[in-house]
């Protein structure tokens, strides 16, 4: 009995285990396919309007000055004083006394000089008197026309050419003199000096190396495709460029302790000529008073062999268009979300590629936005869901808006 229970337990678990499949499969609920749910790219949407753009072009350059000049001594002789701005570095008024040569011997010159004029005049004086004797005498005893030589006008031609050899005499000494004190022909201060106290100089020995701070220049190079953005002084009728009126307005910047400073200046010439290296045209900046000498600037100055760089201030453009360059698929074509909230190319006229935005003219339509967020594939008609028309989260803070700003 142990071994017919035994036998027949094991079929009678596969029959249960059979039956219970079928039920299951038969009472099983039917399954019904969900519909299809398309996600829409999000994007952000940046509403742009017609503007006027200022233009500006950026460049580098080193500041130098206005005028550099050798500074010369006139006269041979041994320097006795110098000024205390006589040093590398320092700084001298217009007209101030920068050294002095030994004068005593230039001062007996003058003395000479003096002495010889008035010999010469007292010559002069001496003929004019024996002259006008003659003429009497000739009136009162002569007949008929009297000779040059007899009235004494050969001898009183001489006496004059003698005074005015004296004359010219005592002014070549009197100016030697007055070379003895070296004077400064401008306001501005010495690069480099080349002579001392106590040192015997020759005449056209150099005595320093010095240049005006009245103002700085700085050469500033422009790329070709660059100089349509300005409004160059350029001038080609034979007046001088700086008659051309106010130039652009040009930033000029300056990294020093670790702070940024700034000096305000204007372009007043353009160099007449291409750098056949670079193929780049020169602008030349000028800044007013570059060392702060007539006003108190809380800056350092601006002084010469600075590296800087320049902002120019270009040409005004109307009624154009500013946007990011995330919008833009190719340099001419515009990515934008039209009032159905589909993608649409839009071709433009690019007047200036930025590095972070795009001035472009022509291309919108209304209710167009410009697309600012990056997509790896887009399609010509594509629909889009836009983030400021998505409805915030209730227990979230709602999305920021973007900034509705006509530049980047």
């Amino acid at each position: 009995m142990k071994t017919v229970v035994r036998r027949l337990l094991p079929v009678a678990i596969i029959g249960v285990g059979a039956v219970a499949l079928v039920a299951m499969i038969k009472l099983k609920p039917e399954v019904k396919p969900a519909p299809r749910e398309i996600v829409l790219p999000l994007v952000r949407a940046l509403e742009i309007t017609p503007t006027n753009h200022q233009f500006r072009v950026r460049t580098q350059g080193t500041v130098s000055p206005r005028t550099e000049i050798n500074l010369i001594a006139e006269v041979p002789g041994r320097i006795v004083t110098i000024a205390p701005a006589f040093t590398q570095g320092g700084f001298f008024a217009a007209g101030e006394v920068l050294l002095a040569i030994d004068a005593r011997d230039y001062e007996l010159a003058v003395t000479r000089a003096r002495a010889a004029l008035a010999e010469a005049q007292t010559r002069l004086q001496r003929e004019q008197a024996e002259a006008d004797i003659a003429r009497d005498e000739w009136k009162r005893l002569g007949q008929g026309e009297p000779s040059p030589l007899l009235l004494r006008e050969p001898q009183l031609a001489e006496a004059a050419a003698i005074v005015e050899s004296a004359r010219a005499s005592r002014q070549i000494a009197e100016r030697d003199l007055e070379r003895c004190q070296v004077k400064a022909p401008f306001a501005g201060c010495i690069r480099r000096k080349q002579a001392d106290i106590g040192q015997y100089v020759n005449r056209g020995e150099l005595l320093a190396r010095i240049y005006a701070v009245d103002y700085a220049e700085v050469r500033l190079p422009l790329a070709l495709d660059e100089v349509g953005y300005l409004d160059l002084p350029v001038r080609y009728d034979g007046l001088p460029a700086n008659d051309a009126g106010p130039g652009a307005a040009v930033r000029l910047s300056a990294s020093i302790g670790q702070q940024v400073h700034e000096w305000p200046g204007r372009i007043v010439r353009t160099e007449g000529e291409i750098d056949t290296r670079t193929r780049m045209i020169t602008a030349v900046a000028r800044v007013d008073d570059p060392y702060a000498r007539s006003v108190d600037w809380k800056q350092p100055p601006l002084a010469v062999g600075l590296f800087v760089d320049a902002e120019i201030q270009g040409v005004r453009a109307e009624n154009v268009y500013v946007a990011p360059r995330a919008a833009f698929r190719m340099p001419d074509t515009l990515l934008v979300v039209d009032a159905e909230t589909r993608m649409r190319f839009r071709h433009i006229e690019v007047l200036r590629l930025e590095p972070d935005y795009v001035v472009f003219r022509g291309g919108m339509q209304t209710g167009d936005r410009v697309c600012g967020s990056p997509l790896e594939v887009i399609t010509q008609g594509m629909q889009v869901r836009v983030i400021d028309d998505e409805p915030a989260p209730a227990a979230a803070a709602p999305e920021p808006q973007l900034a509705q700003e006509n530049r980047p």
